[in-house]
């Protein structure tokens, strides 16, 4: 039988006795990721979340993410785009039109306050529709 290559078994994240420092870490890190993946309902009215304190000495922080996990998202962003500019190629006009809809929809209104970040995400959504068109088969 061929002989295992790892020499140590895996540990178990869920043993806070053994880091307590790196147990607290993960999970603040799992509670702002759980907190992210609600944001896309985050324009229907009333609290969706209950919200920590802004300030003050009990404030919850979620760790840095070490340079090793940025690149790690960077390369699943940019993995996800391609995936979306491939299924958009393919979509018909009405699911474009929807996501230009929906680019339309998030950026600021008149009077509002711009945030930078909303304002290019709305650009970026456009941008993609624009990739996706590049890869469309000409007519026939």
């Amino acid at each position: 039988m061929p002989k295992s290559i790892r020499s140590k078994p895996l540990r178990k994240l869920t043993e806070p006795d053994r880091n307590p420092q790196r147990w607290r870490d993960l999970q603040r890190r799992t509670t702002a990721l759980a907190r992210w993946d609600g944001e896309g309902d985050a324009a229907l009215p009333g609290p969706q979340h209950e919200q920590e304190p802004l300030s003050g000495a009990g404030q919850a922080r979620t760790p840095a993410l070490t340079d090793a996990e940025l690149v790690q998202l960077h390369k699943r962003v940019v993995a996800l785009e391609n995936v979306v500019i491939a299924l958009l190629a393919r979509a018909p006009d009405s699911e474009l039109s929807l996501v230009r809809e929906m680019a339309t929809y998030i950026s600021p209104r008149p009077g509002f306050t711009h945030h930078p970040v909303t304002v290019r995400a709305a650009a970026q959504m456009n941008h993609l529709v624009e990739r996706a068109g590049r890869f469309l088969a000409p007519p026939c």
